[in-house]
């Protein structure tokens, strides 16, 4: 891992330590801010800005931020850091999205270092606003396509194992740090307790086609020589599978089922649970709010968009609709 300067580490120890977020979540924070430090070299003149080709990110990861002093960082305005923002957007071409995480970071940070550490004199992003993100209804794979994918997991050594994980996806809405993170310990009856984001445990219900394929696939794991005795699933190496695996499995089952891979991802068939539970099931928002493990309900609501009978339902009534 390279190098942070010590006022990023100091951060990432707190967020981690006394906040509790995961390390992906930390992992996201320290690459953000090495970005921005990498900008204040740049535009403090303590570094040369790489030329905006092909192997600009590669020269641009090459930037040392060791001078980024106590000083530096007090000397920051807001003009600054939409200055910043700026060049995230002209040269390292982030959607408004990877802004808008940007933004988030930037204002832990600073929160942290005016308020906690009490480096800074005062706080440049309190009033640093958040870039407006166009909001996207969830893809997911339709009740048919959804049946067509569990019917064509290969039928080689890891059957048991992939439809397993693919029965998990589409219909507990499964995050994949979720799946790979399962023990065999916490599996009781017709639950498995998972940990979510910032290290959050919640219990997840599995219905009977979980279940059947759970013993199935426990009946052929393997017992001996594994790094992991209770990781539910395991790789090839006898090891906890990787969430890169987990990619490259789902991928391997949407391509024989002759779906578009690069459509499609875990989380979209995190997408398609929740979505079969809406339009299918008919359950209430609440309750899929607790079974995708959501702390606002505003988050779950994208799913009413997507198939609204209601809606549907009115439109057929107009007085002006002709067949």
């Amino acid at each position: 891992m390279e190098l942070d300067n010590k006022y990023i580490s100091e951060f990432i120890n707190y967020i981690e330590i006394i906040k509790g977020k995961s390390p992906k979540t930390a992992a996201e924070y320290r690459y953000d801010l090495i970005t921005f430090f990498r900008f204040l070299m740049i535009n403090r003149g303590y570094a040369a800005c790489p030329a905006p080709d092909k192997n600009f990110r590669d020269n641009y990861s090459k930037i040392d931020i060791e001078k980024i002093t106590a000083k530096v960082l007090n000397e920051i305005t807001l003009s600054e850091l939409y200055e910043y923002l700026s060049f995230v957007n002209k040269y390292m071409h982030n959607s408004s999205s990877a802004r808008a995480r940007k933004v988030a970071s930037l204002r832990s940070f600073f929160k942290y270092m005016s308020m906690r550490s009490g480096i800074l004199k005062h706080n440049p992003a309190e009033n640093l606003e958040t870039p407006k993100v166009a909001k996207k209804q969830p893809r997911y794979l339709t009740l048919e396509e959804s049946e067509k994918l569990l019917q064509s997991i290969p039928k080689d050594n890891f059957f048991s194992r992939n439809l397993c994980i693919i029965t998990l996806f589409l219909n507990c809405g499964m995050r994949v740090s979720e799946l790979v993170g399962i023990n065999i310990s916490s599996i009781r009856d017709d639950t498995v307790v998972v940990t979510g984001k910032g290290n959050k445990e919640r219990t997840v219900y599995l219905n009977k086609a979980c279940i059947m394929t759970i013993n199935n696939y426990l009946r052929e794991r393997p017992a001996d020589g594994v790094t992991d005795r209770d990781a539910l699933f395991i790789s090839h190496m006898k090891k906890r599978l990787s969430t890169k695996m987990v990619w490259c499995i789902v991928k391997k089952c949407l391509d024989s089922a002759g779906l578009d891979a690069s459509r499609f991802s875990p989380h979209k068939l995190r997408h398609t649970a929740a979505t079969l539970l809406y339009q299918y099931a008919d359950t209430d928002l609440l309750v899929i709010k607790q079974i995708l493990g959501h702390e606002s309900l505003a988050t779950t609501q994208i799913y009413t968009h997507l198939d609204d009978k209601s809606a549907r339902e009115a439109i057929k009534k107009n007085p002006l609709s002709r067949e």
